[in-house]
């Protein structure tokens, strides 16, 4: 079974991960990136999936052009889990962060 993060590991792996925002409504890590056209956001779309399926952990997420929306959530644990920073910590990476 996958454990949900106790209130105070949120709180300090939202220390680590500035550029995410937590949605409290559905306990997730969100955050908005811009690129400069539909293909740099599709290649970085590309990039995230393969290593969610490495992960076995997908996120949720839309792209509109240059936009991509990512929420990350376990369902299983019914909130944030430490599947949820792993993959927030492999998103910045490949954004140089």
């Amino acid at each position: 079974m996958i454990e949900k993060l106790s209130e105070e590991a949120r709180i300090e792996a939202l220390k680590h991960l500035p550029a995410w925002n937590h949605e409290p409504e559905r306990d997730a890590l969100t955050r908005r990136l811009t690129f400069a056209d539909f293909s740099d956001a599709f290649a970085f779309m590309t990039r995230v999936a393969l290593i969610s399926e490495k992960m076995d952990h997908h996120p949720e997420w839309s792209n509109v052009w240059n936009r991509v929306d990512i929420l990350l959530t376990t369902h299983d644990a019914g909130g944030l889990s430490a599947r949820d920073v792993r993959l927030a910590e492999a998103v910045d990476k490949i954004l140089g962060e």
